[in-house]
């Protein structure tokens, strides 16, 4: 399963890509205002600065849920890069943007899907990628898994090429649940990033492993 960081902090994209751990970034408009604040186009700087940095996609959300302004805005962003996936939330007005964008080349991640049926709708408009968010689920009290499965069995049973992608997991069970589940990607933050290296064994093993180090001494160096 990939790894995709949710974060438009060149420093976070620059740990992350220097430790192998993330396979693509996403931003989204609270990220990219938190790195620049004022004016959408210091924002689109911004995002073409990570497009040119990262060797990996970088998703990067329209600003509308009008078609006409969706797909201005997601042409717009897809001339920032190559690798540049440009994310729409799956409203009714929006698939025939989707359907649009994907006829001229451009990579469209669905955002807000929640059931097998809009993945596979979303599939059908042209969509690369369905992205569920987990978080949104799990808030409610429902198992964030079997929506994984439900899409991945779906997408197996019809050979559709459309990329499952989990995103926000809350805890690094869900994470790995969402990758048992059959998820193709992962969106994490920085902060889940780091968590998912931790565990309460591991840092106890560490602390037996110093005690050992410190038991045996340090070796005597031979005389010449």
């Amino acid at each position: 399963m990939k790894i995709l960081l949710a974060s438009a902090s060149p420093a976070d994209v620059r740990w992350a890509a220097d430790h192998g751990l993330a396979d693509g970034v996403v931003t989204g408009p609270a990220s990219l205002a938190a790195e620049r604040p004022g004016e959408v186009g210091a924002q689109r700087e911004l995002l073409g600065e990570l497009a040119r940095a990262v060797n990996a996609p970088v998703y990067a959300s329209v600003a509308s849920v009008d078609p006409a302004d969706i797909y201005r805005d997601g042409r717009e962003l897809a001339r920032l890069g190559d690798n540049v996936v440009v994310q729409v939330p799956l409203v009714d007005d929006a698939v025939v943007a989707v359907r649009r964008l994907a006829g001229e080349g451009v990579r469209v991640a669905a955002t807000l899907v929640f059931s097998a049926a809009q993945a596979l709708l979303a599939a059908k408009a042209g969509a690369t990628s369905a992205v569920i968010p987990l978080d949104q689920l799990e808030a409610l009290g429902r198992d964030a898994a079997p929506a994984v499965a439900e899409v991945r069995a779906l997408f197996d049973r019809g050979d559709v090429e459309c990329d499952v992608v989990a995103a926000f997991p809350p805890t690094s069970a869900a994470f790995a649940a969402a990758g048992i589940a059959g998820a193709d990607a992962a969106v994490v933050d920085m902060r889940t990033l780091r968590a998912l290296l931790v565990h309460p064994l591991t840092d106890r093993g560490v602390d037996a492993f110093l005690r050992e180090i410190a038991a045996r001494g340090r070796p005597r160096i031979a005389s010449l």
